[in-house]
């Protein structure tokens, strides 16, 4: 099982990858650390809230900033613009 440090990691590479204006499926960063990845959704879920408070990581939802506290259902992830 990866470590958070795996996972901000992983998150932060893919978000640098795609770059500035794309986003990403917080699926996307589990399919890349495990083959049984659906387990893994909660921890990235909070793994980019906390990157997210520190300004690292944006998230929306239909385009739309959010909170990802209280963000229900899909979200986006992605570098902030």
């Amino acid at each position: 099982m990866p470590s958070d440090e795996d996972i901000a990691a992983a998150l932060m590479d893919l978000a640098h990858r795609r770059g500035r204006g794309k986003t990403l499926c917080p699926s996307e960063v589990a399919r890349e650390l495990a083959a049984d990845w659906r387990p893994l959704m909660p921890r990235i879920r909070a793994v980019a809230a906390r990157l997210h408070a520190s300004g690292q990581i944006a998230i929306t939802q239909n385009g739309v900033p959010v909170d990802p506290e209280t963000a229900r259902g899909p979200i986006r992830l992605g570098l902030p613009r």
